[in-house]
């Protein structure tokens, strides 16, 4: 994309809010079926957990945070855990800045899947690295879930979750419950260190704002009366939509052409 058109818009009722494309980053989360994404998910944005199960299919969100006055914008792609399309979630690793794969602690299956997802992850964002030249490093935390669950029912023991991470600084392991709310804070916290994006974005470390201040949101003066003490605020966006397929493979593209490298070349397929 050209430098004019890397700024990401987030429009909803009468607040249009520009965040500068250097702090717009992209958040994945990826696992099998019934293993607690969208839960987390919705802890990290609500503070809720949701006792029915609904199938994902594919959810996104948008937060933007106001932090000592610059802004940033986190999007959230909870991915479907049955995959019916590779082609999408290839893509999907491919535009993702960060990640979070979850399994279930009760569920063997669900930690195999991981194991599968943290190689395809690593091996498409290899090829990727390889085109771009570029050194950034991949922050990814890998997640078991429903660690409130009796221990009879454990399935994947804690030393085999910490053994997927021991040679990867840039990736930790968590056992949580979104149920609960266990290390769910903790965990976000780490992956925002290891992305070197400011610790405010935490769920617990910043200020809820709703949309309706959504037009003195982006000033540096912003400032909320009754918490003189803090200088981070998140707003969620309530009409925020996933960029099309069609944004998705340009952006890609563009990362991979930039600095001249316009030449035909060996391709990291999306198929």
């Amino acid at each position: 994309l050209q430098d004019q058109a890397m700024m990401k818009t987030m429009s909803g009722g009468n607040c249009n809010l520009n965040v500068p494309a250097k702090n717009s980053y992209r958040m994945v989360v990826l696992g099998a079926s019934r293993v607690g994404k969208s839960s987390i998910v919705s802890r990290f944005l609500n503070g809720r957990f949701e006792d029915q199960y609904t199938p994902t299919i594919e959810d996104f969100h948008r937060k933007v945070y106001n932090i000592r006055g610059d802004m940033y914008q986190l999007d959230i792609l909870d991915t479907s855990g049955n995959h019916p399309f590779p082609a999408m979630r290839r893509l999907s690793i491919l535009t993702g800045d960060v990640f979070i794969l979850v399994f279930s602690l009760d569920n063997r299956e669900s930690f195999d899947e991981v194991k599968r997802l943290q190689k395809q992850i690593l091996e498409v964002k290899s090829c990727l690295k390889n085109k771009t030249k570029e050194s950034a490093d991949l922050p990814m935390v890998i997640c078991g879930n429903k660690n409130d669950h009796s221990e009879i029912f454990r399935k994947v023991r804690t030393d085999e979750g910490e053994n997927l991470v021991s040679s990867d600084e840039n990736c930790a392991y968590f056992e949580v419950s979104a149920k609960k709310n266990t290390n769910v804070d903790e965990m976000f916290y780490v992956l925002f260190s290891m992305a070197k994006l400011p610790h405010e974005m935490s769920p617990s470390l910043h200020r809820k704002i709703s949309i309706q201040y959504g037009d003195t949101f982006q000033q540096k003066s912003f400032r909320m009366r009754r918490v003189k003490d803090m200088d981070a605020y998140g707003m969620i966006s309530p009409f925020a939509r996933r960029p099309s397929v069609n944004s998705d493979l340009k952006y890609i593209k563009s990362k991979v052409l930039r600095e001249g490298q316009s030449r035909e070349r060996e391709k990291c397929t999306v198929q």
